[in-house]
């Protein structure tokens, strides 16, 4: 009789951080893989939003080449966010953002915890 394995795969870790202005909780949550980021940024309850995936760029250049997978709002948004997790970490990155602010607004916001993240992600 065969012997059945089960190898446990270990959970995914993630890492989270909001900013509150005007009682709206701004999320960004973070799945490092070994060789990808995964960001996930919403407001209120997580929720899937516009998809974007950049590479990280080849020798002096930071930020590689994106593209939005999924979505039609936060466009321009979407794609420097994954393009700066991309530069920031060296690793694919794919970010979804779902906001109900204005794309520069949320851009600004979004940042600043995409930098938060990085922080928190690099510190023991």
């Amino acid at each position: 009789m065969a012997e059945e394995r089960h190898h446990a795969m270990p959970a995914l870790e993630s890492l989270d951080v909001q900013f509150e202005r005007n009682n709206v909780t701004f999320h960004g949550n973070l799945v490092m893989l070994e060789n990808a980021v995964l960001v996930f940024f919403y407001e209120g309850s997580s929720k899937l939003g516009t998809v974007a995936l950049a590479m990280p760029g080849i020798a002096e250049e930071r930020a590689g080449r994106s593209s939005v997978l999924l979505g039609g709002k936060y466009l321009m948004a979407s794609r420097a966010l994954a393009e700066r997790a991309a530069g920031s970490f060296g690793k694919i990155a794919i970010v979804s953002m779902n906001t109900a602010i204005e794309e520069p607004e949320a851009l600004r916001i979004y940042a600043k915890l995409l930098d938060d993240l990085r922080k928190s992600a690099r510190s023991p």
